[in-house]
């Protein structure tokens, strides 16, 4: 991987470290910070998710915010911006990012250009903010390893749109429409099949990232199906 270090004002290439600040051992005390962002309908209603804990794994922090209607690039953004503003706000001049957004994580290192124009602005406020301080990393994960962020992430996009936790789990938010939809299949195994006796039925459905999940008796594989849009 290719980054950027910077000390003292001076930055040059590095390569083989996560750190913007390769050149420093970590301190004895840091803060982690766990970001998350997302967008129903990417874009739609969008929000992020921090959570933010000492060098020892104590939470001092979790912040959620709805962005209103924007992308996931966007949200993913704002949740490292969130991170920035607490971490420089507080006083702390060493930072470590956790994030599962790759290119969130590749745009901050250097490996990947920053082509959009709404990004780059976010970007270059980013690199401002990590300026001030003197150690900072960023690192990539699964999302399987940032779970708390991204239900912070989707509490205040439930917050902005006035919806139910219950409505939470069954709207799904960018990356997570397709494992959704997939899950909701499976469930749909236990429900019975339908026989000859329902052909020529309705059944009611829903649309989630741009697929039909029908809400009823599971439809086999090849049924051919009628849809008739309603407000």
């Amino acid at each position: 991987m290719s980054l950027y270090s910077s000390f003292r004002g001076k930055r040059t290439p590095r390569s083989g470290s996560s750190s913007l600040f390769p050149t420093q051992a970590p301190p004895a005390s840091y803060l982690i910070a766990h970001v998350d962002g997302g967008a129903r309908g990417n874009p739609g209603p969008a929000g992020h998710g921090v959570v933010i804990t000492d060098q020892t794994g104590h939470k001092v922090a979790a912040l959620s915010e709805y962005l209103g209607h924007q992308t996931n690039n966007y949200a993913e953004y704002s949740g490292l911006l969130a991170a920035l503003d607490y971490a420089l706000g507080h006083g702390y001049k060493a930072l470590q990012v956790v994030a599962d957004s790759e290119l969130l994580v590749k745009q901050i290192r250097g490996e990947y250009k920053v082509k959009s124009p709404t990004l780059l602005e976010l970007y270059q406020r980013a690199k401002k903010m990590i300026g001030q301080l003197e150690w900072f990393s960023i690192e990539h994960v699964l999302r399987g390893g940032n779970q708390e962020a991204d239900r912070l992430a989707n509490l205040a996009m439930d917050k902005g749109m006035g919806r139910s936790k219950s409505v939470a789990a069954a709207t799904p938010t960018g990356e997570d429409a397709r494992r959704s939809i997939e899950g909701a299949a499976h469930t749909n195994t236990a429900r019975p099949p339908v026989t000859p006796t329902s052909r020529g039925q309705e059944f009611q459905g829903v649309v989630r990232d741009g697929v039909i999940v029908i809400e009823g008796p599971k439809l086999p594989d090849g049924t051919r199906v009628q849809v008739r849009v309603r407000d």
